[in-house]
């Protein structure tokens, strides 16, 4: 459920950063607080401990997995994960300068948003079965693991005020553009 928030609120950010114009002076803003008066040092270090961290925690998940046996299944996906980031690589190299960086945003706010939505069914419906949350069933609802809908009061609910945040927060954006 927080990963739905957190992605509830990139997303919604992203939808706003969507005009390029506004993307620059973003940046100018941020990167010229962050470097004037001696914050270089603090920027630097806060870039280090994020990525120190998410680091750590990744060495972690994988010792576990190497410690059950799933080496093989391990470096298969570290090689195609390389063969995957270096096409990747290539093709921003070669395309970026063709890229909107307007239509970017507008595409990963809206992949955030269904992400969002698919995170907000499917965590409360982990919540269900961990007896958390209690359980109202609906039954004109199906059952569609794949984008999170169960049929439950909660989790339809919880989907449900996930896109009236999303339709509050895009239709804000879009006032403040207007």
């Amino acid at each position: 459920m927080i990963a739905a928030v957190v992605l509830l609120s990139v997303g919604i950010w992203m939808h706003g950063k969507a005009h390029a114009d506004q993307w620059q002076r973003y940046i100018r803003e941020k990167m010229a607080k962050a470097l004037s008066g001696g914050s270089a040092w603090f920027l630097f270090g806060l870039a280090f401990i994020v990525v120190y961290r998410e680091v750590f925690e990744t060495i972690l998940f994988y010792a576990a997995l190497w410690s059950q046996g799933n080496g093989g299944t391990i470096l298969a996906g570290a090689l195609s994960a390389c063969a995957a980031l270096a096409f990747i690589a290539w093709a921003m190299l070669r395309y970026s300068r063709r890229l909107p960086i307007g239509k970017f945003f507008t595409y990963s706010s809206w992949l955030m948003a269904i992400l969002t939505v698919v995170l907000a069914g499917k965590g409360i419906a982990a919540l269900q079965e961990a007896g958390i949350v209690s359980i109202a069933p609906l039954r004109l609802v199906p059952r569609i693991s794949l984008v999170g809908l169960f049929p439950t009061t909660q989790t339809v609910a919880a989907q449900l005020l996930m896109i009236a945040a999303l339709a509050i927060g895009f239709g804000l954006n879009r006032r403040k553009v207007a």
